[in-house]
């Protein structure tokens, strides 16, 4: 919870009826002091009033306040009062009060509560839509300019609605491009808007409404990264019988690609992708399975080939923190599983939670995650990074025998592993995996450009 958010919250809700009592004298604006003690006596039964306070001294065990003088509410004290205030839906609202209070709906569970708030939000902006599509396409096959190219003259405070004043103003002097491009800058905080209520929908089981919001967005953005992806993803999941999708969300994830090549979720937007075109040529899910499982039928009814356990070379014994040793029956069962797009996706998913438990410090549970990928992916290199990594930041003594393993298998994604740790936030964690990889492969053919990350 923001500052930003509480306060801007609190401003919403000031303009409740009071709820002194009638022909009480009136409370000074921004304070909850009571007026000041009779100088008479008091009242029989009538509690004492407490000794004043020295200025800016506060109650015994009272949370300390902010640079504000006030203390700000936590998501859930907010919610309360939210929830509590009569006619607050009705209210009307900024773009920044109506999309803040989505924002905290949503991030707090309340997905089918946030979408009235973020449609309120939107509502602000139609006019500023409508006249960005307009503009764009007076451009015809023109780009659009940049905001600053086009000199819009916007701040990070500058709102939503003073942004669309200048886009229109622009459009009324024939400024097609500064139109366009003040507009689009105006759009921003809208589109992302879109894509949380899109998402909500979903969430709540509207994944037709969601498909149409997430269109939405790409119609005035068409590279819209979450965009983009989410509404490939909906489609591929949700219209498994109509080729006609599965080929559109086969696109879509191409488009991904193309567009965000460096995208955590590249790996993921390859493997859907071609899931999509795979489960399209099939003529859609069902005959897809049936495909698959006469593919597996085939498969296990020939015999397999197995190495002489004279040729196997002998295992050393495990070490303490060795993963437990792979019966036969385990082997062949992980052999034996069919390797779904719902299986794929599910690992690929799994790789990315690794990841970002290593990234918040979690080496505990990143392990977890890819001890349930490397029996089923041996060969998936950056699953083995994640792995080598937690057994690294948990100190134990097989990391190095694994981290060696890593490097000599895949150094490249060993080093990928780094710039996502940084992408998710944790430079510190980055550096350090940099710093002990150029230790251990001396002869990295990027060792220039691996220094240059490591000490930047």
């Amino acid at each position: 919870m923001t500052l930003a958010l509480a306060f801007a919250t609190a401003a919403l809700l000031a303009a409740e009826p009071t709820n002194l009592p009638p022909n009480h004298p009136p409370v000074p604006p921004g304070t909850g002091a009571s007026p000041a003690a009779p100088t008479g006596a008091l009242p029989e039964g009538h509690p004492p009033f407490a000794a004043p306070k020295a200025p800016g001294e506060l109650p015994a065990g009272h949370p300390p306040m902010s640079d504000t003088g006030r203390a700000p509410p936590s998501a859930e004290e907010l919610l309360k009062q939210l929830d509590s205030t009569e006619g607050l839906r009705a209210r009307e609202k900024t773009f920044e009060i109506a999309s803040s209070l989505g924002k905290l709906y949503y991030s707090n569970g309340r997905h089918a509560d946030s979408v009235m708030y973020f449609l309120q939000a939107e509502e602000k902006a139609v006019k500023t839509r409508a006249l960005f599509l307009e503009q764009r396409k007076k451009l015809g096959k023109k780009p659009v300019p940049g905001v600053e190219e086009a000199q819009c003259g916007f701040s990070e405070t500058t709102s939503v609605e003073e942004m669309a004043k200048v886009a229109e103003a622009r459009a009324k002097q024939g400024d097609a491009a500064g139109a366009a491009a003040c507009a689009k800058a105006a759009l921003a905080p809208v589109l992302e808007v879109e894509v949380l209520r899109a998402n909500a929908l979903y969430l709540t089981g509207d994944s037709q409404g969601a498909l149409t919001v997430y269109g939405r967005v790409l119609e005035v953005s068409p590279s819209h990264e979450d965009a983009l992806f989410s509404r490939s993803a909906v489609l591929y999941e949700t219209k498994g019988e109509d080729v006609k999708a599965l080929q559109t969300a086969h696109e879509g994830f191409e488009a991904f690609l193309a567009m965000h090549p460096n995208s955590p979720r590249a790996d993921l937007a390859k493997q859907l992708g071609q899931f999509a075109e795979d489960t399209a040529k099939a003529g859609g899910r069902q005959k897809w399975k049936q495909a698959r499982a006469e593919d597996r039928r085939v498969r296990l009814s020939q015999p397999v080939a197995q190495r002489p356990m004279e040729a196997m070379p002998p295992r050393a014994a495990p070490g303490p923190d060795a993963p437990p040793a792979l019966t036969q029956e385990m082997v062949d069962a992980v052999q034996n599983t069919e390797r779904t797009p719902e299986l794929e996706a599910g690992l690929a998913k799994l790789v990315e939670e690794g990841e970002e438990h290593l990234a918040r410090g979690r080496y505990d549970d990143a392990l977890a995650a890819y001890r349930r990928v490397v029996p089923f992916q041996p060969d998936n290199g950056r699953a083995k990074a994640g792995m080598a990594w937690a057994l690294v930041g948990l100190g134990r003594p097989m990391a190095d025998r694994i981290w060696g393993v890593a490097v000599g298998t895949d150094a490249a994604a060993v080093e990928k592993l780094g710039d996502t740790l940084r992408a998710r936030g944790d430079e510190r964690g980055a550096k350090a995996l940099w710093t002990k990889l150029l230790s251990s492969a001396p002869d990295y053919p990027n060792k220039a450009t691996l220094q240059a990350k490591a000490n930047p």
